[in-house]
């Protein structure tokens, strides 16, 4: 079961997820804050497993109280709900510890697959995002590691598929597809897609 919580100073945004969550059996909301302290009693009270959190908020922002969330829980994965997508505060969150950033423009359906991966202990990025922004501080630890998705993905990159058509092979969204060629990207340290596809055949993968 995931255990949610949220932060965000819109109420309408906080009751829009509420909806979007009401029917999936698998979360369950323990809490919602308007802003940074009031997410941190929650964390302390209710121990979410998974917290979605904007970053400006009064009192405290979220780069601060992600900070301080993954200083004293580790383990609790948080994701940045932001309407900024600058290189600046995506990284600031990153180096904060949280595992995924979406904007706020994202569909619903794309902030419950966030919450999903997240709390599977995966990383998940909004495609808009540029991820080239991660510093090796926060990738040198999961670096050339990938999921057993990606390595799925990464297959079929190497025979030359596009996103399109990968997308139907596993019966998944083009964007998810996008997302995590990007991820591998940045995990294994190449510098765009016609790297991936070269690694892929290079490394041999016995699939």
């Amino acid at each position: 079961m995931i255990r949610l919580a949220i932060a965000e100073d819109h109420q309408s945004l906080i009751d829009g997820i509420k909806l979007l969550l009401k029917y999936e059996d698998n979360i369950t909301i323990v809490g919602t804050a308007n802003d940074g302290k009031e997410l941190l009693n929650i964390v302390e009270k209710k121990q979410p497993n998974v917290v979605l959190t904007d970053i400006r908020m009064p009192k405290m922002d979220g780069i601060e109280a992600t900070k301080q969330i993954k200083a004293k829980h580790p383990n609790i994965n948080v994701i940045a709900f932001s309407m900024f997508d600058q290189s600046e505060a995506v990284e600031q969150m990153l180096k904060a510890g949280a595992s995924g950033y979406i904007l706020k423009n994202s569909s619903l359906k794309e902030v419950l697959k966030a919450i999903v991966t997240v709390s599977q202990g995966n990383t998940y990025f909004d495609a808009n995002i540029n991820t080239n922004v991660l510093s090796s501080e926060n990738t040198s630890k999961k670096k050339g590691v990938l999921t057993k998705r990606q390595i799925e993905i990464l297959e079929l990159v190497a025979q030359g598929k596009t996103s399109r058509e990968i997308a139907e092979h596993l019966f998944i969204g083009i964007h998810t597809v996008d997302t995590h060629r990007k991820n591998m990207i940045r995990i294994l340290g190449l510098k765009g897609k016609g790297e991936l596809m070269r690694y892929g055949i290079e490394k041999k993968y016995k699939f």
